[in-house]
């Protein structure tokens, strides 16, 4: 059988990463080439005329305005050499699975604190990244739940469970190319209504369970085919099913197999590593330069707001 060129893509190796980003000199000049890419333009009046002081800033010849080069980036006010940053984006964006912050904390050498900081930073780099994006042609879409197994109630409305949508978009030979994982209040016909506006492309044929919710998709705007599956095992092997159920599997396991706990207002960005990863799966080597793009142009995230819940969508 041949392989997958996908799956055994080489990737960029560890060495590779190094001769390109083991300096701190070497990262910023890739940062300055992805914040400002035909050169210095002062974030303050717009001008593309300045010059480094020796303290490493930047001046703008027309206002005068000081920056930085990580000012107003996700980098913002860091503390740590760019080179950790660098072999932090690496870590978690060549890896098949998630990496848990003490995890990252023993391989950066930097504290669990530090570790779990810059971890959701670059989470939230995946995160804004991912909003906005839609799917379109073919489209399986399932209910799924995170969360550990508590006393009480179970299935559907148990507490300790966090339901996310997963929808997966598949090619005219059934292959699957891109996915969204978003997290949702619950399963109401409101909630699924508000996430197809912002993620589902109009005309799209969507392929769904009997849950009542995705009724909203009984619409002339989109093509709807629901099969009632009855739930259990044997609905998770109908073949209109396939791919969504199999990325779900692999979600869960990526997930459960790197944190012990999750907490539910950071739900959306441990969704947004899967989805992230998965859709630009097809070149491992321009991960990196990609990611540093929209990190470069990814507001300053100081640990406050890092604590609170973010958006469903």
């Amino acid at each position: 059988m041949a392989r997958n060129p996908i799956q055994f893509q080489s990737g960029l190796s560890l060495p590779a990463f190094l001769d390109q980003y083991g300096t701190e000199a070497q990262c910023r000049a890739a940062l300055f080439q992805h914040r400002w890419p035909t050169g210095f333009v002062c974030p303050d009046c717009g001008n593309t005329t300045g010059c480094q002081l020796a303290r490493g800033v930047y001046q703008c010849h027309h206002c005068h305005h000081q920056t930085s080069l990580t000012a107003g980036t996700i980098f913002h006010a860091t503390h740590l050499p760019l080179t950790t940053w660098f072999l932090a984006i690496y870590l978690l964006t060549q890896r098949k699975n998630g990496l848990s912050a003490l995890q990252l904390s023993r391989e950066l050498g930097v504290s669990y604190n530090t570790a779990w900081k810059l971890k959701h930073k670059l989470l939230q780099v995946m995160h804004e990244r991912n909003q906005g994006e839609t799917l379109t042609g073919r489209i399986e879409i399932d209910d799924a739940y995170l969360g550990g197994e508590r006393p009480g109630k179970r299935g559907r409305g148990a507490e300790h469970k966090f339901p996310f949508v997963a929808a997966v978009q598949t090619d005219e030979e059934g292959h699957p190319q891109r996915v969204q994982l978003r997290r949702v209040s619950g399963f109401t016909r409101a909630e699924v209504r508000r996430y197809a506006q912002v993620a589902i492309a109009p005309g799209s044929r969507v392929v769904s369970d009997g849950l009542g919710c995705f009724r909203v998709f009984d619409t002339p705007a989109y093509t709807h085919e629901r099969f009632i599956t009855g739930g259990g095992r044997a609905s998770a092997q109908i073949p209109a099913f396939n791919w969504v159920n199999t990325v779900l599997g692999n979600v869960k396991n990526a997930i459960t197999g790197s944190y012990h706990a999750i907490r539910g207002q950071h739900v959306p960005r441990y969704l947004a590593e899967f989805e992230y990863r998965f859709n630009r799966r097809y070149d491992l080597t321009a991960m990196i330069p990609r990611f540093l793009t929209v990190a470069a142009r990814t507001p300053p995230m100081p640990y406050r707001l890092l604590k609170l819940a973010e958006p469903y969508t």
